[in-house]
């Protein structure tokens, strides 16, 4: 009796273990009666299905996925069309919630985490002003180039320019600010990975030993390494 009750302690252990060690992914997409839901994430450079659920009728889903560190994942969803919408979240072990709707499934998405993705939300709200002021300039700079006003499609050109210093500037400055999350390297990836090496190499100057032992601090040293070396 006693082995019995031992050999179950042991079993709870390696469960208890083992969800530890695990994202699940739990949510509504309001209006889809049918579909195919997709967990995914970049594993050497390639976009990886770790999840798949066939919905029919009850749009509530769960999915799952080894997880060691915080790192972004993506849930597709597949509407029996030639089109996916996709949802990309910042995930760490645990439960986070998403939930959308089918007409607006990327846009609607509501995620609860995280708070790497608490961290990466106050990016893009910020980040999203900057967005929407480089697109009306680019509005200008199509009706200048139409109406071959040449005098207004430099100083349009001159102020995307100046806009996407600032964009640059403010991602550097907010990845600065965020040395202790994982979120920092990734923005240096993601968002300026083509700016001046200088400022790719004062984010990873600044990370803390954590975060520079992480997925992205890694990506991060060894890719400014191959920038100065291709510059020598």
């Amino acid at each position: 009796m006693k082995k019995i009750i031992a050999l179950l302690l042991l079993v709870s252990i390696f469960s208890c273990g083992s969800d530890s060690d695990k994202l699940t992914v739990k949510g509504n997409i309001k209006g889809l009666k049918k579909g195919t839901v997709y967990l995914k994430k970049v594993s050497d450079t390639i976009l990886v299905t770790v999840d798949s659920v066939s919905v029919n009728g009850d749009s509530e889903f769960t999915l799952q996925s080894d997880i060691s560190e915080p790192e972004m994942f993506y849930l597709y969803l597949n509407k029996n069309t030639k089109v996916d919408d996709r949802i990309s979240f910042f995930a760490d072990k645990g439960v986070t919630e998403i939930n959308s709707t089918l007409k607006n499934f990327a846009y609607d998405a509501k995620i609860k985490g995280s708070k790497q993705h608490e961290t990466l939300e106050e990016y893009l709200t910020m980040i999203g002003k900057f967005t929407d002021r480089n697109l009306d300039l680019t509005k200008e700079l199509f009706e200048a180039a139409r109406d071959n006003d040449t005098i207004k499609q430099n100083k349009t050109q001159l102020a995307i320019n100046s806009f996407v210093k600032r964009k640059y500037l403010y991602t550097a400055n907010f990845a600065v600010t965020h040395n202790d999350s994982e979120v920092a390297p990734y923005l240096a990836l993601s968002e300026i990975y083509d700016a001046n090496v200088k400022y790719l190499d004062t984010i990873n100057k600044v990370l803390t030993p954590k975060i520079k032992a992480s997925k992205y601090g890694k990506q991060l040293d060894k890719y400014i390494a191959d920038i100065k070396k291709s510059e020598q």
